[in-house]
């Protein structure tokens, strides 16, 4: 009897609830939802731009992909007769090899050659902002612009490329006049214009690395190679994921280089997806097929950005936690 009695207590404590809160004065009701809808009212031109300009071509790419589509008459539904005819276009299987290589050799070239920079200019002690302004430049450079430079640099008769290589007695080079190498040349191009940011990037995440980690190593007795394989790479490794991803998705629209500076040849070697929607639709006036390589290409980098998005949550989980 005792011990119930001591329990029974405890158990009425336990059983009380807690006690309710003081309900919010009117006025703060009404300043927050104001508060709230100031910011929607804000964010209200933002989304009627995104849905004018982006979402809404998007869906409507993806609807006339399944039609059959000409200007100034009355769409047909032709269901996947769009796909059927562009997976059968002998261009379409050059477009995808050639987006595709691209994108290995853009990896391979530019995904090293911006790496290294950053480290060099990581070490520099003087005149490092001058190096680092001269590195950014060709990113403020108009894309247009910058491939009509590198077509009179690649010209195979009074270009500079083949100026130099003679002043060096090396032989010449036919560049973007050469289906074997064509291609190579326009990664150059988009490497040299798209350097800068990205060293600027890793430039930021090799600053945040900790010195002690690089005193210790010095102090094991690691040399210079050594220092970056086994402190600067994994330090550096999410960001190196992150741009690595960021320059699939972005090499695989290539479309300026070749518009410019080839027009998709020499025997269709610098020919890619977007020169190909390009041409569907305002060389060949078939919407329907454009529309049907944009939704083929939608979906393969969806899936990249998918995976980089996935990884960039849990990434900044992981620091979060950390």
């Amino acid at each position: 009897m005792t011990k119930t009695a001591e329990r029974r207590p405890l158990r009425e404590r336990a059983a009380v609830p807690p006690p309710p809160q003081p309900p919010r004065p009117a006025g703060q009701r009404r300043r927050r939802l104001a508060e709230q809808a100031r910011a929607y009212a804000f964010l209200l031109g933002g989304l009627i731009c995104f849905a004018l300009f982006s979402w809404y071509p998007a869906i409507r790419a993806v609807v006339i992909a399944f039609q059959k589509y000409t200007p100034g008459q009355s769409p047909q539904w032709v269901g996947t007769a769009n796909f059927t005819h562009v997976l059968h276009d002998p261009e379409f299987a050059d477009a995808w090899r050639n987006t595709l290589v691209f994108t290995g050799l853009a990896l391979l070239i530019g995904f090293a050659v911006p790496f290294v920079l950053a480290l060099v200019l990581n070490e520099l002690r003087h005149a490092r902002a001058f190096f680092r302004v001269a590195v950014y430049l060709p990113v403020m450079i108009p894309p247009v612009v910058s491939a009509l430079l590198w077509k009179w640099f690649y010209d195979p008769g009074a270009g500079l490329a083949n100026e130099a290589l003679r002043t060096l007695h090396l032989p010449t080079s036919n560049w973007t006049n050469g289906a074997d190498t064509a291609l190579v040349s326009l990664v150059l191009v988009a490497t040299w214009a798209n350097l800068g940011g990205t060293v600027l990037i890793y430039l930021a995440a090799l600053q945040s690395i900790p010195g002690e980690l690089y005193e210790a190593a010095e102090l094991d007795g690691a040399s210079l190679l050594q220092r970056v394989r086994h402190v600067t790479v994994p330090q550096t490794r999410f960001v190196i994921l992150m741009l690595m991803l960021l320059q699939i998705i972005a090499t695989m629209q290539v479309f300026t280089e070749p518009f410019v500076i080839t027009g998709g040849g020499p025997e269709n070697a610098t020919v890619t997806v977007l020169y190909l929607i390009y041409k569907y639709a305002f060389l060949y006036n078939d919407f329907g097929g454009a529309c049907a390589l944009s939704v083929m290409l939608l979906v393969l980098l969806g899936l990249f950005s998918a995976l980089y998005l996935r990884l960039t949550r849990s990434g900044s989980g992981q620091e979060d936690s950390q």
